[in-house]
């Protein structure tokens, strides 16, 4: 291998989840029940604003007796339970705001080192592979150099603040806090923005908890299907049965892995419920979840021993191609498409339905192994290093990398079909070079990307970076076998031996063995041959005759 190229990494099987999460809608609600549910979201949402402004002032000053003293503060507004779910909800909201303040701190040092490179080289200097060129003219030179103080100024600050340990934290999400600014641009009204951010600042959750009656003490779902939801201390007048409960009139019932959730319910195993409301279809919905026990993972060796099936990812299908044990390609190449315009819905059920026709194809060929690449453009979608092309950018932004392998793992784990994932480190340039031309025929052809620039991708075609991606999870190298010379191939650019006609009587049967050795220098049974066969040369032997005189002419 050159020595420009990076270390590949080893396959290796991707683990299962580690929990699970059903849906469903909580219908036949009344007004009282739409009413109470309203009111107890309300008023543990505005706990839950105190509580995570209380950790966020906190800072990285918090410890298990603050978290105590907050727990307690929030108790007799609430109950003990209530508590505990409002406490634990505000530390891993400020958790995953401290973990994405890292990641926004990390793309703006890349994107500092980026500009400074790019400064420091000549006018028009080419780049290479791993770093971008100089820039085109002066007049963008200097507006980058611009660029570069404003991002110096915003790294400056997110260093204090994460020094600090200070977190940007929206209840109800930043997005939709910004969108009040926006109201004609999003089409809605004041009152249905308004509508849609109490929803969304609503805490109507629950955490299970194993050994109590179905699993949760809070908000309890029977086998039969009954919510009933415990109120908190300065609602308990709200209460229709005992012990500050509330019933409420619905019944509900999961039709995905239902059997799963009534076995653990019905065993008082821990199962954590969430219920919201969707504001734009009037509709309340419950999520049930719980986690799962850690599987053994499937050996390598194992999950390959029917074959794998290779999966490129591209910015509007999925390319998959089929190879047998030996790393060689059988059948035709498979196309998943999906589309990832519009609402986030929509495009989490154009990817779903695109995997669920992957897996009902994999289970058809019987192939128990699934190869994907394990694809992370977090580099690749910086301003700094690709400002012109935002095509590209706008691409690889796109791309389903994160998201499709968690789903495909997700749905995956019920079918018993492996995940493996590859290093994704020269798939299409080196299946295009290998396996383009020996896998396009007169009703085949192996296609070029659609929407990938050919000066970013090189030209390659997906359908070969599919085969790359098998082999390379089957522990295969990507190039194929080099074809020997044409006189290597056959005696003399012909074939070593005459082959049967097709009228040949015999011809498909097994070939008759002759005795003796095997040497070009000694035919087989030699001496056999030569005692029985006819002589090519016709011998005179009349003078032989004369000579030889008859005994019984010597006689009397």
């Amino acid at each position: 291998m050159d020595k420009g190229l990076r270390k590949l990494a080893a396959p290796s099987v991707v683990p299962g989840p580690s929990g699970v999460a059903v849906r469903t809608r909580l219908g036949q609600l009344t007004a009282r029940d739409e009413e109470v549910l309203r009111r107890v979201g309300a008023h543990l949402g505005a706990l839950a604003c105190r509580d995570l402004k209380t950790r966020c002032h906190d800072g990285l000053e918090h410890d298990a007796q603050a978290w105590a003293v907050r727990k307690r503060e929030l108790t007799p507004l609430s109950s003990a339970r209530w508590a505990g779910a409002i406490t634990k909800a505000t530390h891993d909201q400020w958790a995953l705001a401290r973990r994405c303040a890292l990641a926004h701190l990390q793309n703006l040092e890349a994107g500092v080192r980026t500009l400074r490179h790019r400064l420091a080289l000549p006018l028009g200097a080419k780049g290479g592979k791993r770093a971008p060129g100089g820039y085109r003219s002066r007049r963008e030179w200097h507006a980058k150099a611009r660029r570069l103080r404003v991002l110096e100024d915003r790294l400056a600050q997110e260093r204090a603040a994460w020094t600090a340990g200070r977190v940007r934290v929206v209840r109800g999400g930043g997005r939709l806090a910004r969108m009040r600014h926006q109201l004609p641009a999003a089409q809605l009204t004041e009152d249905q923005w308004r509508a849609r951010w109490e929803a969304a600042r609503w805490f109507l959750r629950a955490d299970g908890e194993s050994g109590k009656r179905y699993g949760n003490e809070t908000i309890r779902i029977s086998p039969s299907g009954e919510v009933s939801i415990r109120l908190p201390a300065p609602l308990a007048g709200l209460a229709n049965a005992p012990h500050g409960r509330y019933v409420l009139t619905g019944r509900v019932g999961f039709a995905h892995r239902g059997t799963q959730w009534a076995d653990r319910v019905a065993a008082n195993r821990a199962v954590a419920y969430r219920i919201h409301h969707d504001t734009v279809r009037a509709r309340w919905y419950v999520t049930a979840s719980w986690q799962q026990p850690v599987t053994r993972t499937v050996p390598l060796a194992a999950a390959l021993a029917h074959g794998v099936i290779g999966v490129d990812t591209n910015a509007d299908h999925l390319a998959a191609w089929r190879l047998d044990v030996h790393g060689n390609p059988t059948g035709n190449p498979r196309r998943f498409s999906y589309d990832l315009t519009g609402t986030a819905g929509h495009r989490d059920a154009q990817l779903r339905h695109a995997l669920t026709r992957l897996l009902n194809w994999a289970r058809t060929c019987g192939v128990r192994a699934i190869a994907v690449e394990d694809l992370d453009f977090t580099a690749e979608k910086t301003r700094e290093k690709h400002g012109r092309n935002r095509r590209f950018r706008r691409l690889i932004a796109g791309l389903p990398t994160g998201r499709l392998r968690a789903r495909l793992v997700s749905m995956t784990d019920a079918t018993g079909i492996t995940v493996i994932a590859v290093d994704p480190a020269y798939t299409s340039k080196w299946g295009a070079q290998h396996w383009q031309k020996p896998l396009t025929s007169t009703t085949r052809k192996t296609s070029l990307p659609q929407a990938l620039d050919c000066a970013q991708a090189g030209g390659t075609p997906i359908d070969a970076a599919a085969v790359a991606i098998a082999r390379r999870a089957q522990g295969y190298s990507i190039r194929r076998r080099t074809t020997p010379p044409r006189t290597h191939q056959s005696d003399g650019c012909g074939h070593r031996t005459v082959q049967a006609a097709p009228d040949t009587p015999g011809r498909e049967e097994t070939r008759r063995r002759l005795p003796g050795p095997r040497t070009r220098s000694v035919p087989p049974d030699a001496e056999r041959t030569r005692a029985t066969r006819t002589p090519n040369t016709v011998r005179d032997v009349r003078g032989e005759r004369e000579r030889v005189q008859d005994p019984l002419l010597l006689t009397d």
